[in-house]
This record gives C-alpha cells, sequence and structure tokens, in this order.
C-alpha cells in the first residue's frame, strides 16, 4: 500500500453556523466546517417557518401558480 495518502485527522474540527452559532465540536479532516443550517436556527427546532431561497426560486413558483406568500 502507499503510504502518507490519507488526509490528516483532526478529531476536535469546529462547525460554524451560517446564523453564527460554533457550538459542536466532531471529528473531521478539515478543521473547520462551515454549515447553512443548524438546529438553532433550523425552522423543525426553531418551530418558525423560514424559506430559504436560492436564486429567486420561491417567488418564481410563487407566480407561476399565482400563489401569494400568506397561502
Amino acid at each position: 500500500m502507499k503510504t502518507d495518502i490519507h488526509p490528516t485527522y483532526h478529531p476536535e474540527a469546529r462547525v460554524i453556523c451560517a446564523c453564527g452559532v460554533e457550538g459542536m465540536i466532531v471529528g473531521s479532516t478539515n478543521e473547520e466546517i462551515r454549515v447553512e443550517v443548524c438546529s438553532s436556527c433550523h425552522p423543525f427546532w426553531t418551530g418558525e417557518q423560514r424559506i430559504v431561497d436560492t436564486e429567486g426560486r420561491v417567488e418564481r413558483l410563487m407566480r407561476r401558480y399565482g400563489m401569494s406568500a400568506s397561502e
């Protein structure tokens, strides 16, 4: 087998959410992991409805089917 081909393992890698929470420590080959949604800001855990829109897709769907945001 080849030697020294495996990436470095970091047993205390930090997970950082887009909302600013830096709570979790996990094992990973990256020193820092950035995520968009965590348990502090995910709608299932917070109870609030929030739509994560990428490139205006939600607005385009609403226009296509003649829906308003309150429906």
